[in-house]
């Protein structure tokens, strides 16, 4: 299962990064990315590819590298300078954990205002901020996830951040095992996680781009424990986010003006809505051990996908997830997120038995009948 957006141009933001994130790959100097700026649509016409149209940022590069015999790479093309374009900036949003049955997990006690607990609401969301900026000529990024602290009303312009986890694609402080991304914004990431125990789990973000809707996104981690060369699901997160403007690396904050709003303890995806035949075009990207940790999704073939209701949890705002093996041994790890009413994307990464990954595949599917 994948997430494929063959056809779908991103929309055009106009970016200034000139704003710096702290990272390890950014010098203390005056170094700065430049400014992004909306340029017009490229017209090419040449003998060899007969062609004469309007054609994107990312077409035009793919399509001179084609007429010079040029084979395209993950770093050598223009999808990482379109990707950087469209993840970057500041995305705000709302974020909750839940269990792996779906269930919403409570914020600690501590951190609820006592409003809060003398009316008895429970409290479930953390309002957060991902400030993001991607270097678009190096194959860098950062990102800080920031919690906020709950507030009464509209005290959120005034919130008091409760922490900050900031994380590294690339450079010397990277912490991520492999990266693998589309040029609309959408990645995958899996991230190992130091924790002194006797299993080892991993973190695996999928960063989903609502194909209608450029600055809309969601990230559902799923928090895997592998056990005995078996891959079991731990626990998830889920950021409902939106873009609110060029990277300020969390000097902006939403507060009141934030388009979305609380979504823990909303409603799930009803299993009607999911469970049936679903084709689409599919990106792929596959790893062997002898490639880079960073790759981009490529086209692949048309996939169908037949899902039913084993293994699957539901949650709210139109999401699910599944961890289920497979009979060769593999581990399949998806995602998903019903957009629109018979359109879907999803994400599905492939894991070896010794949990390493081999491939993550993104579909763009629309439902061809729903089981009774």
């Amino acid at each position: 299962m994948a997430l494929a957006f063959n056809g779908v141009i991103p929309q055009t933001r106009a970016l200034g990064t000139s704003w710096r994130l702290s990272s390890p790959w950014h010098k203390a100097s005056n170094t700065q990315f430049p400014t992004w700026v909306s340029l017009p649509k490229k017209r090419i016409s040449s003998s060899s590819a007969k062609t004469d149209s309007t054609l994107s940022d990312v077409e035009f590069s793919q399509l001179q590298d084609h007429i010079n015999g040029f084979s395209p790479t993950p770093t050598s093309t223009g999808a990482w300078a379109e990707f950087s374009k469209n993840v970057s900036g500041e995305w705000d949003g709302f974020g909750a954990d839940f269990s792996n049955e779906g269930d919403p997990i409570e914020l600690p006690e501590r951190v609820v205002p006592e409003a809060f607990r003398e009316w008895e609401v429970k409290v479930f969301d953390w309002q957060t901020q991902c400030p993001t900026l991607a270097d678009p000529e190096e194959l860098l990024l950062s990102y800080k996830l920031i919690k906020l602290l709950p507030t009464v009303g509209c005290e959120a312009d005034a919130a008091t951040r409760f922490s900050i986890d900031e994380r590294n694609v690339g450079g010397p402080n990277s912490g991520v095992s492999a990266f693998t991304y589309q040029p609309s914004g959408s990645y995958v990431a899996v991230w190992p996680i130091d924790e002194k125990g006797p299993h080892k789990l991993l973190e695996l973000e999928h960063c989903l781009i609502n194909p209608e809707d450029r600055e809309s996104r969601v990230r559902i981690i799923q928090i895997v424990r592998v056990e005995n060369g078996k891959m079991f699901l731990h626990s998830l997160r889920v950021f409902v986010e939106q873009w609110y403007g060029p990277f300020r690396n969390g000097d902006q904050l939403g507060g009141c003006s934030i388009r979305d709003s609380a979504f823990a303890s909303t409603s799930a995806l009803k299993a009607s809505e999911l469970i049936g035949v679903w084709q689409g075009s599919a990106t792929v990207a596959k790893f062997d051990g002898s490639q880079d940790f960073l790759q981009l999704l490529l086209d692949d073939s048309d996939r169908k996908l037949v899902r039913d209701e084993r293994d699957i949890v539901l949650l709210p705002k139109q999401l699910w997830c599944s961890v289920k093996a497979s009979k060769d041994g593999d581990t399949l790890c998806e995602v998903g997120w019903l957009f629109n009413h018979g359109h879907a994307i999803t994400s599905e990464c492939t894991f070896s038995s010794k949990a390493t990954l081999k491939a993550s595949l993104f579909v763009q599917a629309i439902v061809d009948y729903w089981f009774s």
